[in-house]
Parts: C-alpha cells; sequence; structure tokens
C-alpha cells in the first residue's frame, strides 16, 4: 500500500482520493432527503460508519484511520474557551453547557455499552492546553516565581506517569484456551458457598491456573479462611472467578477485584491498578489547585482563590486575563467532578468496599446506606478503618502478604 491507500471495512483496497466516492448509504439518504422520506432504522449509524472508515491520513505503510472521538476535544474545546473569554455571559453559557454536553455523551455511550477514547482525550488535551495558557498568558506577568513554575511542572509529570501506570492491565483474569475448556461448564450460574467439595473445586482451579501460569494471586489456604467464601462462575469468559473479580461488559473480561470502568482512563480499575488510579487523582487535584491558585493571584491579587474565583473585578478588561480567568473557572468545574469521584474511592477504600459491590448491594437491597448515601458498606470485608486500608495498600503484593478476600 502507498501512503494514500487502505483496506476499508469490506476488506477492499481504497484509496483518500475517493472518500466521496462509491458511498451508497450516503446516496441512498440524501436521495431520501431530498424526496421527503424517512431514513430506515440503522441508516445513520450506517452512514457514520462509514465516514468513520474514510476519515484518515497518509502514513508510510498506508493510511492511517483516526479516531473520531479524538477530533472533539481538540477542535471544540479551545473555541469554545475562546469564545467564552469574550464576554461574562458567554463564558456562563459554554461553561454551563459543558457539563451537560460531556454527560450526556457519557449517559449515551455508556447506554450502548461502547468504548470511546473521548473523555480520555478530553482529560489529557484539558490538561495540555490549560498548561499552555499557564505559561503563555500567566507566567508572563511576572507575578509567579520559577520555583512555583517548576513545583506545577513536576505534579503534572507525577500525574501523568501515575495515569500511565493506572492505564495497565488492571488485574485480567486469564481467558481459557479453546483447547483446554474448563471442568465447571456444568456450574449454575449463580454463587456458591465454600464447603468440603467447594475447597476441592477452588484448589482445582487455582491449579489448573498455576498450569496456565497465572498462580501469582492464587494459594492454598485452611478450612477457615474458606469458609464463607463465594466463587461464581462467568458465561462469557467461560472460568471461575475469585471472590470480588466481575466482568466488565465494556472490556469484554473479567477483572480481579473490579471496582468500576472508568471512562477517563477507558479501562477498567481493578487489583492491579486501583492505586495508581488514586494516586493519579491525587496528584491531579493537587496540580490542580495550586494552579488554579498561582493564576487568580496573578489576575486577581489581593483577593484569596476562593473570592476571586467568586468576585474578579477587571478579569474581563483585558482579553488575557479573561481567557486566564475562564480556563480557570474551566478548570474548577473539572476538579470539582474529580474531587467528588475521589472522596467516594476514598470513602469506599476506608468501607473496603467497592463500586461494583456497592450498586450491586443497592439492587439487591443487602447494604446500609452511611454519610448521607455517599458509601454503601456491605459488611463483608469490613474489618475496620486500619485494616481497611492496609488492604488496600497491599493489594498486587505476594500471595502471603494477601488476605483471604482477595486471595481466593
Amino acid at each position: 500500500l502507498c501512503c494514500c491507500e487502505y483496506v476499508d471495512r469490506r476488506g477492499r483496497r481504497n484509496h483518500l482520493a475517493a472518500c466521496c466516492c462509491d458511498c451508497e448509504e450516503l446516496d441512498d439518504g440524501c436521495d431520501r432527503w431530498l424526496t421527503c422520506k424517512s431514513l430506515p432504522p440503522g441508516a445513520l449509524e450506517r452512514i457514520a460508519d462509514t465516514i468513520a472508515d474514510r476519515l484518515r491520513v497518509p502514513w508510510f505503510s498506508g493510511a492511517v484511520k483516526i479516531n473520531v472521538s479524538l477530533v472533539p476535544p481538540l477542535v471544540l474545546l479551545p473555541v469554545f474557551l475562546h469564545v467564552a473569554a469574550l464576554h461574562f455571559l458567554l463564558g456562563l453559557i459554554i461553561l454551563t453547557s459543558l457539563p451537560v454536553v460531556v454527560l450526556w455523551y457519557y449517559y449515551l455511550t455508556h447506554r450502548r455499552k461502547e468504548r470511546t477514547l473521548f473523555f480520555l482525550s478530553l482529560g489529557l488535551f484539558s490538561l495540555g492546553y490549560m498548561y499552555y495558557v499557564f505559561l503563555r498568558e500567566v507566567v508572563p506577568r511576572g507575578h509567579v516565581e520559577y520555583s512555583q513554575v517548576v513545583v506545577l511542572t513536576c505534579g503534572l509529570i507525577l500525574m501523568l506517569a501515575a495515569l500511565s501506570r493506572a492505564k495497565k492491565d488492571p488485574g485480567y483474569l486469564p481467558i481459557p484456551a479453546g483447547n483446554e475448556k474448563p471442568s465447571h461448564q456444568g456450574l449454575p450460574n449463580k454463587s456458591v458457598r465454600g464447603s468440603s467439595s467447594g475447597l476441592h473445586g477452588i484448589s482445582g482451579a487455582a491449579s489448573s491456573r498455576a498450569v496456565n501460569g497465572e498462580a501469582k494471586g492464587y494459594c492454598r489456604m485452611s478450612a477457615e479462611q474458606l469458609e464463607g467464601v463465594k466463587k461464581d462462575w462467568c458465561t462469557k469468559c467461560q472460568l471461575v472467578r475469585p471472590a470480588r473479580a466481575g466482568h466488565c461488559r465494556l472490556c469484554g473480561r473479567c477483572v480481579r477485584r473490579l471496582d468500576h470502568h472508568c471512562v477517563w482512563i477507558n479501562s477498567c480499575v481493578g487489583e492491579q491498578n486501583h492505586q495508581a488510579f488514586i494516586l493519579a487523582l491525587s496528584f491531579f487535584m493537587l496540580t490542580s489547585v495550586y494552579g488554579i491558585t498561582l493564576t487568580l493571584h496573578t489576575i486577581c491579587r489581593g483577593r484569596t482563590p476562593f473570592v476571586a474565583l467568586l468576585y474578579c473585578p477587571g478579569a474581563y478588561s483585558d482579553y488575557s486575563s479573561a481567557l486566564s480567568f475562564t480556563c480557570v473557572w474551566y478548570c474548577a468545574i473539572v476538579t470539582a467532578g474529580m474531587g467528588y469521584i475521589l472522596l467516594i474511592q476514598l470513602l469506599n477504600i476506608s468501607y473496603n468496599v467497592t463500586e461494583r459491590e456497592a450498586r450491586l448491594a443497592l439492587r439487591d437491597n443487602t447494604g446500609r446506606r452511611l454519610l448521607g448515601g455517599l458509601v454503601i458498606d456491605t459488611g463483608q470485608y469490613n474489618r475496620g478503618l486500619l485494616c481497611n486500608w492496609g488492604h488496600f495498600l497491599s493489594l498486587g503484593a505476594s500471595p502471603p502478604q494477601r488476605s483471604a478476600e482477595d486471595i481466593v
């Protein structure tokens, strides 16, 4: 293939110059629109798939497909922020509409059970663009010291490093090979309480995982440790899941100690990356609050950051100050949302409950609401504040150092 050629979704060789040719779905849609006829079911989805397949850029080994979800944040975010900086009312309308649009798109993708890079690209591009505005509009005013810029940059780098670690394997369970189907095909799709027969089944499952090279996280335990521990059968992955593991319908995999699927990292949060996820959120909060404080001290001198965020006379006196103040409010909205997520995570860790377990407890009415409904305590794994945090900090450690709930 030359740099402008590619193999389309139908397996045919195509060229970028023919991007508007032979589009049967689009031609049929235009004909129906001109004749005032309604589109058949699924026509818009087929047109969107065709456009997404032909949206490519030239590359050495053939035209590379561009993910459509990456484009809106890169194009619309700077445009919206610059328009919002033109007038106070425009800023109010745009900064109010943006969270609504993001929540609507999240609901749309969540209902369709689709994975998207929109939220990850929005988060990363927001970080980069806010940092660019800070260096271009705030630092040249001379009120920010060099050491403060270094601290802000280091916080941003640490946050990206933690985010990179959180993007890695969350603790996927191994998928059985096609020629080595498990011997638990007849297990019912409901939880089974551990007993003497259950002990044999679990030890057998552990030995089979050891053969497949997945012995990490599984070890032999006494009957006292196994008593009351559940195991269940995943009909999609065709394997016996350990306690607290769950199947992610977006990733299509079972994850050890599944907490939730996070759209902001486009991955699951599980046993192996939960600590990195909390670390990334913490670094983001610290860096964002520090950057907001530095910016407000520059454009609204003589006022505390909280007062300056609500009342900053002269912020729209020049375009540079208006853009900086608009970006501060955008950062404040994002920081408030991420702060809520971090608060829920810290409370769940303190009660040793995952988001998945909390949702299941609400559905089955088996948990109790605490702290005004911010946390759902199932009581199954709660061993006290210190023990719960010790258990969380030991996630991913060697098997002898881990608690029975996560090993089995």
